[in-house]
């Protein structure tokens, strides 16, 4: 088989297209054993990305450097009257130097950053040659009379006694988080028996592996999948698993399945493809052989990528600068209107100014979702058992006018700094959502992978008319199509069309009662 022929069978597209019809539909009715209980709360911390200490790291020590040299030109050379820009070209360029020295020497890999006297030969020699390339760049440019000697002579001993101190608490802070358990991949095993017990065993061998099992899930029984394999234990079904993955934070799910089972590994992924992790297929053990490009590898281990867990990392870090910064603008801008709100509601009817209702958030946990009251309080809803209709006589006057205006959603600015929505994303529903009598996830086929990323105050379905009042099964599927349609395509710039798209958009009320 061609690798070519591999990505159009684990395609998103192939997978999607599989006619399966347990893709997470009743899973809310599953329970999980007691053993898998506890391993899920085990692991429901979340973890600290290693790309993102590393990253810092860099960015830490680039800054740190060029502004000590920077400082000691402020307090000794700039009273003697030498101009500024000759020290900010060798403090950059020095800074520069040391961060690649260290990249070359692999001072940024996590295995080093746990070991200080390791880091301390690594950064001694590092910052010493960085100098020393600076100081013959200015000797044969004859550019070593415009420098002070006390300035350099200082920068080098007191940037390196920084870097020392700065490395002293990377290490401790790594080794915290190493022990805590903080620092690793968790991955959980698809399928057992052999390829599964190959597979840890390969795993457990490799030096300064970061990936940790955190058990194993089949629905096979008996010799094919004991319930004991390399040391884990069996779990439970996939079924369960899904739960599992809602319960604990799982980075990783490894599929041991063999690949030319391929009806069977698109029933498996058509059904986990709904959490927020990373799916990979073990070709460890498989007979079929693609190009070395179609292959990720741990160690010496190879995988198949599937599915990449969506806004992680650096891009989820990102996401949330934005959700912060965005969301205290937005609520300083519109603070006039939420208070004449506020007191137009009070005004009208009595009860509650704000409103709470229980909704869906990231990963399917619950949320308590903010809103201005729209309804009677007496005839609120807050299980969403009734959809809002045209005309509907619990709605308020003042609700009516908020609810067209989507002035009802600015209080969930607050769920977006406390971390619970972002500012764009899928619209959170309420739990009980339904249409024809049918629960939203019983209406949609893979509903649950919208809860793939946090949902959001706006999202790309509602600038795109799919908000207001689902009476039909079309319209949630055309709201699940569009949002999905954004986790596969995000980016920040995406983000920034959406936020200043939504309030030209909002103009267009006529589903919004």
């Amino acid at each position: 088989m061609k690798s070519k022929d591999a990505k159009e069978i684990f395609s998103s597209r192939a997978i999607k297209a599989a006619k399966v019809n347990n893709s997470g539909k009743n899973d809310r009715n599953v329970e999980l054993n007691e053993l898998a209980k506890k391993v899920a709360q085990q692991f429901s911390s979340d973890v600290v990305s290693p790309l993102i200490i590393v990253t810092l790291s860099r960015i830490v020590e680039l800054i740190s450097i060029f502004a000590m040299s920077m400082l000691i030109y402020y307090f000794y050379v700039q009273p003697t009257g030498d101009p500024i820009l000759p020290y900010i070209g060798a403090s950059a360029l020095g800074a520069l130097l040391y961060v690649a020295t260290m990249q070359a020497m692999d001072g940024y890999q996590m295995q080093t950053m746990r070991k200080y006297i390791r880091q301390f030969t690594k950064i001694f020699l590092g910052f010493t040659f960085s100098v020393a390339i600076l100081l013959v760049i200015g000797f044969f440019a004859k550019l070593s009379g415009e420098y002070s000697r006390v300035w350099m002579g200082t920068w080098y001993v007191s940037a390196l006694a920084f870097l020392f101190i700065l490395r002293g608490w990377v290490t401790y802070y790594v080794n915290k988080l190493t022990q805590n358990g903080r620092l690793e991949r968790r991955a959980v095993i698809v399928g057992g028996g052999k390829p599964a017990a190959d597979l840890i065993y390969s795993l457990e061998s490799m030096k300064d592996n970061d990936i940790r099992v955190c058990g194993i899930f089949d629905d096979r029984a008996g010799d094919r999948s004991p319930a004991v394999v390399a040391g884990y234990p069996k779990l439970g079904t996939v079924d369960e698993l899904v739960e599992f993955g809602r319960m604990a934070r799982i980075d990783m799910l490894i599929v041991t399945l063999p690949m030319s089972a391929e009806s069977r590994v698109l029933d498996l992924l058509k059904r986990l493809w709904v959490l927020p992790v990373d799916i990979r297929l073990a070709a460890q053990s498989s007979k079929l052989r693609f190009r070395p490009r179609s292959y990720s590898y741990v160690g010496s281990v190879p995988f198949l990528d599937v599915f990449e867990k969506p806004i992680a990392d650096w891009d989820a870090l990102m996401k949330r600068v934005f959700d912060l910064t965005f969301s205290s603008l937005g609520l300083i801008a519109f603070s006039p209107i939420m208070l004449a709100a506020m007191i137009a509601i009070r005004w009208e009817s009595k009860g509650p100014v704000i409103f709470r209702q229980k909704r869906y958030g990231f990963n399917n946990e619950v949320i308590s979702v903010l809103k201005f009251r729209s309804m009677f309080h007496e005839m609120s809803d807050p299980e969403a058992k009734n959809a809002v209709t045209k005309g509907d006589p619990r709605v308020t006057k003042v609700g009516r006018f908020i609810r067209k205006t989507s002035i009802d959603e600015l209080p969930q600015l607050v769920n977006v700094l406390k971390g619970e929505l972002s500012l764009v994303g899928p619209r959170p529903h309420a739990v009980n959502a339904h249409t024809d009598n049918r629960l939203w996830d019983e209406v949609v086929d893979g509903y649950f992978a919208r809860h793939k990323v946090k949902p959001g105050v706006t999202g790309w379905a509602q600038i795109n008319g799919w908000r207001g009042e689902v009476d039909n099964p079309e319209k949630i599927q055309q709201r699940t199509n569009f949002d999905l349609y954004y986790i596969e395509n995000w980016s920040l710039l995406f983000d920034l069309q959406i936020v200043f798209s939504t309030p030209f958009k909002l103009l267009n009320t006529e589903n919004a009662y």
